[in-house]
């Protein structure tokens, strides 16, 4: 939200009620800004102003970023019919601006990013900033010396027109990796193992640009970024 804001157009966003309602509650008197009745749907307010609704303050919140260690069986949306979503895991107020920066599969657990802060989401999400995520991958099969070389040189995905661009490959054990790529195309951890001839069968986020999972977050709980987590991203 941008400030200067008209008094409707703030009123609507916090309280999630459509305009022509919270129009008509302006009309009745519900809005005060400062302690003064405003009438007018276009009064200007700014961040600093005091408004209430039906007598409750609103207060814009600004800016937030949360990290969530995502458990499987969650998507990463902000609503689905069929299953349930990580914002279902949060419990904070005024999430429909919220996103996900930088989606997991259902089955996939570790770290998530969320936030209302679209330039911030594009400096992890856009391959072109090179930011990137580091997963623990167990694979069906043993990972061979000539699979690693593989991703690490870049390997061609089925219905892709160019190789992947080369990853950081860490062998944990025989069916275990740690694997680190910026690109972000759809599946493609699990994609680049299935074109070396192996397969995952678990997939887990630990590190984004450089903001490690909190080992203190049991699956399922979140919390807010540092300043430092949030400078990370926007001092690269």
């Amino acid at each position: 939200m941008k400030f200067p804001c008209r008094i409707d157009k703030f009123v609507s966003h916090l309280t999630e009620l459509p305009r022509t309602k919270v129009k008509a509650g302006i009309k009745k008197n519900k809005v005060t800004v400062n302690g003064e009745t405003i009438t007018k749907f276009d009064h200007s307010i700014t961040l600093d102003d005091q408004v209430t609704w039906q007598g409750e303050s609103l207060k814009y919140l600004g800016k937030r970023y949360f990290m969530l260690n995502k458990p499987a069986g969650y998507v990463c949306a902000n609503s689905d019919e069929l299953h349930t979503t990580v914002f279902d895991l949060l419990d904070e107020t005024h999430l429909k601006d919220f996103h996900v920066a930088g989606r997991l599969d259902i089955d996939t657990t570790g770290l998530v990013l969320l936030t209302n802060d679209g330039d911030w989401s594009h400096k992890i999400t856009s391959p072109k900033k090179q930011k990137y995520k580091t997963y623990l991958v167990e694979t069906q099969d043993i990972i061979t010396s000539e699979a690693i070389e593989q991703l690490r040189n870049g390997v061609q995905l089925h219905n892709e027109k160019q190789p992947t661009a080369p990853a950081i490959v860490e062998q944990l054990a025989s069916y275990s990796l740690r694997l680190s790529i910026y690109e972000g195309k759809y599946h493609q951890v699990k994609r680049m193992l299935a074109a070396v001839g192996n397969k995952v069968v678990e997939l887990h986020r630990e590190n984004i640009a450089g903001i490690a999972l909190d080992e203190a977050l049991s699956a399922g709980e979140y919390r807010l970024l540092t300043d430092e987590e949030i400078n990370i991203i926007n001092a690269k």
